[in-house]
């Protein structure tokens, strides 16, 4: 059998990130040879990843980085709030923008055959950060990248991300007001949440549907039964246009003076400027929206151990 010493493990845990006695037990096993013990880690993380595969990673991280022309947002969860603050949590979300910036894949899927450092793929390092690094269920859940000029916020340490994307006048984005007004509409989209960019981007079934909605809840109104169609007509486009306020970003009313709509904003912002600012789209990105979270009944587990 080898002599195992500290120094090996120490320097095994550098290049493979997994805990000091994996790292042990991986060089006895492989009698101190390092691309075997490399092996034997990756092997069990593997194993460790895909028992996890069944539990509910709602936590996470919601992170942006941008290279030249190029922004990308994604969001990446883990099982609890402590992983995600980790340093290989952290180093592997900042490794994984990178990796879609240059790589610019259609998918997941795609993202996860995409070389994440030189022999592995992105989805071996994530099996790997998941079986033998954090020990906890990691998942990259979804990517957006935005080409051109764009405005970025995340808030809360990577609860909510948001990415704005603009077309505007050379003049303009020189102007040193320009990054003022993009960042506002950023910190908007942020703290203001809704689905759609403006009235033109709602589906026509949305709308339809909201109609319908409106003009059932008026039937069923005694106060509107004697009422001419015209009128009902009206009540339903007023009805609207609160949804369209709520729902879209550039009817909003404005968060720093709610005298005027976000739209209305960003034209008196590019007049002032003596030029055009047209803001193309938005991204929002909320950690762990929609992923129904496991409810834990600590008294219940207790319970259990003691009366085991």
């Amino acid at each position: 059998m080898a002599n195992i010493s500290a120094k090996d493990v120490a320097e095994l845990r550098k290049q493979t990130g997994c805990g000091m006695m994996d790292c042990k037990n991986a060089l006895v096993e492989a009698n101190g040879n390092f691309e075997e013990a490399t092996k034997i880690l990756r092997e069990k993380g593997m194993a460790t990843a895909a028992k996890k595969q069944s539990r509910v990673a709602a936590d996470g991280v919601v992170d942006i980085m941008t290279i030249g022309n190029t922004t990308a947002m994604v969001e990446i969860n883990s099982e609890t709030d402590f992983a995600a603050k980790s340093d290989a949590f952290k180093e592997f979300t900042k490794k994984i923008l990178e990796v879609i910036i240059n790589e610019k894949p259609s998918d997941i899927a795609d993202l996860m055959t995409k070389s994440y450092d030189g022999d592995k793929t992105v989805e071996l390092a994530l099996t790997e950060l998941s079986g033998a690094v954090i020990r906890e269920k990691i998942s990259v859940r979804r990517f957006v990248v935005v080409d051109g000029i764009v405005s970025t916020y995340i808030h809360g340490a990577g609860a909510t991300g948001v990415v704005i994307s603009f077309t505007a006048d050379d003049a303009v984005v020189a102007n040193a007001d320009f990054a003022e007004v993009t960042k506002n509409v950023a910190l908007q989209a942020a703290a203001m949440p809704c689905m759609y960019l403006d009235k033109a981007s709602v589906p026509a079934s949305v709308v339809e549907e909201e109609k319908a909605v409106l003009k059932a809840q008026m039937a069923n109104d005694p106060k509107m039964a004697n009422k001419p169609e015209k009128v009902l007509e009206g009540i339903v486009t007023g009805k609207l246009g609160k949804f369209y306020e709520t729902n879209c970003l550039m009817e909003q009313a404005y968060v720093k003076d709610d005298s005027m709509s976000v739209a209305k904003y960003v034209a008196g912002a590019a007049k002032a400027m003596g030029g055009n600012i047209t803001v193309t789209g938005f991204y929002r990105y909320d950690k762990g929206e929609g992923i129904e979270k496991k409810e834990e009944n600590f008294a219940d587990e207790i319970a259990k151990m003691v009366n085991n």
